[in-house]
């Protein structure tokens, strides 16, 4: 018999092989064992990413965790472990899930779960998303913001204090200076402001400036920044310049005039300055993820840019812009999807049909009521939406129209019904942006269409003022009818339009639930304006949550805290879901995170 071989004790006549693991000592088979046996039962999740650090994040007084998933589930604990979402449930029973094993300190090298506790009264939501803003025209607005000014004249002051205040700009008078944010609704003037209300000013005058309108549909300039563009065409597809009896601008640019007026290009400079002041302001306010409507070529290639050196600090679905003059690029550029971590997407087309409703601009079927001269104006041929919409279709975009007026709405849908027969608009998910004056009957076609309606319940609480003037008492009532809209089908997504509006998402919250302005007033009293129209807070909750995820291809990943998803979170001094109305927007964020990385964090008073 060879040495490898030995006889059963017994005596018996069966013969085995000895192994490595017979001749290994009894405490080292025992330890083997034991190390065997951990691995079987502890915790298959520790063997995901065993470095990443997990946490546990809950409240002392119950399910304060809205996890926005199909059921609205509430609960006490949410599990972080890395970027995603590990687990959630009652403090007793993650923990006791995540810590039955002592073994994860002695194979990991790591403690045992570690629970975070939120302040007294704090909820915990998904991460906020906006369906529409505009980020860097946002951080180019808060360089010298306009918004809230009561008259030109306070206007013209804080263009002139700005440039007091700055050297740079003060003692070089070539230099455009650029502000945003006016509204002419709320003066007490008719008419648009002009050249000469900057002109008047001895500061200003001979310097080019630049002002964009609250609702980015029209730019104010100076007389230097007027002559410099000249010569102007006489008529403007699309817009409008502004002129006094004798045919000479004045001063305002609408629409696809605003492209008349000659601006010098950005630096990379402006670019991140602009941009890290967006950043900054999303995360204080609790939003993690913004859909960019409508990126110019060089906005596009900036975030690019910023996903190539390093990890973008905020998610960005972009729309990009849309130019009716240039070839089509549908069938020869690759879309961004999740790039850069699922950072960038940029998978649609932003198409503009009208213009605004404060500029006058939005497409009608009847007259304007307070200026029955005109019913607005398409900003393109409606041939274009129906040879271009089916193009990008049909090449896996997703097409997102601007559109404001009925008669644009109308439109559009006509264009989209063409182009959605036989197509899976699950797949394409068509977005009407804006959508804020439809007919009955084109309601009923949103929702039978499937186009999702992208829609600013601010806007509606800004509108309310001057709207019934421009649109008289009857039209006016299918103006941001939010909840015909939902009754009769269509899913909705919710955003601010910043800068137009606050960037605030809870300002959102407060006006779609309320339809009343800040101080609590509307023009019909303080049940709101059109109360019937309110959405639900869980509506408005989805609204800016999951809604918008599914707006943007990404509620598998993104929208609610549920298991699998990207740990974007954010912490609510108070719970919106039960508070008066009246409190919601004395809200804090106490702290914001995307992927399970605090990215904002609110400091206590000292």
């Amino acid at each position: 018999m060879s040495s490898s071989d030995s006889k059963v004790p017994n005596g018996s006549n069966v013969v085995y092989k000895t192994t490595a693991l017979s001749r290994l000592s009894p405490r080292l088979l025992l330890t083997s064992a034991v190390l065997l046996f951990a691995f079987v039962l502890v915790d298959p999740r520790s063997f995901r990413n065993p470095p990443e650090i997990s946490y546990a994040l809950c409240s002392r007084e119950g399910n304060n965790v809205y996890t926005v998933d199909a059921d609205n589930l509430q609960t006490q604990c949410v599990v972080i472990a890395g970027a995603f979402i590990a687990d959630r449930g009652s403090l007793s029973s993650v923990t006791k899930r995540w810590n039955k094993f002592s073994l994860n300190k002695l194979i990991f090298r790591r403690p045992s779960l570690e629970v975070r506790f939120i302040k007294p009264g704090a909820i915990i939501l998904p991460g906020l998303i906006d369906s529409h803003a505009h980020i860097l025209e946002y951080g180019a607005t808060q360089q010298l913001p306009l918004e809230g000014t009561k008259t030109v004249q306070e206007t013209v002051a804080r263009v002139r204090d700005f440039i007091l205040a700055n050297p740079d700009v003060h003692n070089d008078t070539s230099k455009v200076v650029f502000g945003g944010g006016w509204d002419h609704t709320i003066w007490p003037m008719t008419g648009w402001p002009t050249s000469a209300h900057l002109d008047e000013d001895p500061v200003i005058q001979g310097r080019p400036v630049i002002l964009q309108s609250k609702d980015c549909h029209a730019l104010w300039a100076s007389s230097k920044a007027v002559e410099a563009s000249m010569p102007f065409p006489n008529e403007v597809e699309g817009g409008v310049i502004v002129r006094d009896d004798a045919g000479n601008p004045t001063g305002v640019f609408l629409d696809n005039a605003q492209e008349l007026l000659k601006q010098p290009k950005l630096t990379e400079a402006d670019l991140v300055r602009r941009f890290r002041v967006a950043v900054r302001d999303a995360h204080a306010l609790g939003l993690t993820s913004v859909h960019d409507a409508g990126l110019d070529p060089a906005s596009l290639a900036f975030f690019k840019s910023q996903v190539e050196v390093g990890t973008l600090p905020i998610r960005i679905y972009g729309m990009s812009f849309f130019d009716e003059n240039q070839e089509y690029w549908g069938n020869t550029t690759e879309p961004i999807i999740g790039a850069g971590n699922d950072r960038l997407t940029a998978r649609s087309v932003k198409i503009f049909a009208d213009g605004a409703l404060r500029t006058g601009g939005a497409a009608l079927y009847e007259p304007y009521a307070d200026n029955p001269s005109t019913s607005g104006f398409m900003r393109l041929d409606s041939e274009i939406l129906f040879d271009f919409i089916p193009k990008f279709l049909r090449d896996g975009w997703q097409v997102n129209v601007h559109a404001i007026g009925d008669r644009a709405n109308g439109l559009v849908l006509d264009a989209f019904e063409a182009s959605l027969k036989g197509a899976n608009v699950t797949a394409l998910r068509p977005r009407l942006e804006h959508a804020q004056i439809m007919t009955v009957a084109d309601m009923k076609r949103l929702g039978r269409l499937g186009v999702i309606a992208s829609v600013q319940p601010t806007h509606a609480i800004s509108d309310m003022w001057y709207a019934q003037d421009r649109l008289g008492p009857e039209r006016v009532k299918l103006l941001y009818a939010f909840r015909s809209l939902i009754d009769n089908g269509a899913r909705i997504t919710l955003g601010s339009d910043f800068p137009v509006e606050s960037m605030n998402p809870l300002s959102g919250f407060y006006a779609a639930i309320t339809r009343l302005s800040i101080d609590g007033t509307s023009p019909n009293g303080p049940n709101g304006w059109f109360p019937e129209q309110r959405l639900t807070r869980q509506e408005a909750l989805r609204g800016m949550t999951i809604d918008p995820a599914y707006a943007s291809f990404t509620e598998k990943i993104l929208g609610s805290l549920e298991v699998g998803k990207r740990a974007d979170y954010v912490v609510l001094s108070q719970d919106i879901m039960v508070i008066p109305p009246n409190e919601i927007l004395g809200t804090k964020v106490l702290m914001t995170a995307l992927d399970g990385e605090v990215v904002y964090e609110a400091h206590s008073p000292q």
